[in-house]
């Protein structure tokens, strides 16, 4: 069993969802939002960010981490806060001791809907689908769900066979 968590990065609100994967069976174990306040200098809302997502890595103790990573709008602005925001995100679980893999937002819709384009709805009703009597908590937490399911069907299986094969084994 692998314990993950995903994470959609947000300065107002970090999505996460936490998931377990036993051979190829996904089930659902938490989600949530991480809210920083809306107003405020940018280091208060940084430090609410991280110290919520320590919290929820430390509460939930997953063996590896899947980030959206962000996408440059046409407002840089609001790429950049954004940008601080993906920061703490990819930073919090490092801190955790904590792999973390990246996928762009096209990777995860396709890896859930089949097309780099679906729209939030179609996101929320497949993980609806592929996590059967989870209550999702938010938008972002729909996200964060799906970048976990995303990362549980792309990430490579634990090297095992690598470590038979140092040992003398055959793998």
């Amino acid at each position: 069993m692998r314990r993950l968590i995903g994470l959609d990065p947000g300065l107002r609100a970090t999505g996460w969802g936490v998931i377990e994967v036993t051979g190829n069976r996904l089930s659902h174990v938490a989600n949530g939002t991480v809210k920083a306040d809306s107003e405020g200098e940018m280091a208060s809302r940084l430090r609410q960010l991280f110290e919520g997502l320590m919290q929820v890595l430390s509460d939930w103790r997953p063996c590896d981490a899947a980030v959206e990573s962000v996408f440059v709008n046409k407002d840089q602005g609001s790429s950049l806060k954004l940008g601080q925001a993906r920061g703490v995100v990819l930073l919090a679980p490092a801190m955790h001791g904590i792999a973390v893999a990246e996928y762009a937002p096209n990777q995860v819709k396709k890896a859930l809907v089949g097309v780099g384009h679906a729209d939030k709805s179609q996101i929320r009703a497949m993980v609806g689908r592929l996590l059967p009597g989870c209550a999702i908590a938010s938008a972002d937490a729909a996200d964060a769900l799906g970048v976990a399911i995303c990362h549980a069907h792309s990430a490579p299986a634990p090297r095992i066979t690598m470590a038979v094969r140092k040992a003398g084994g055959r793998g």
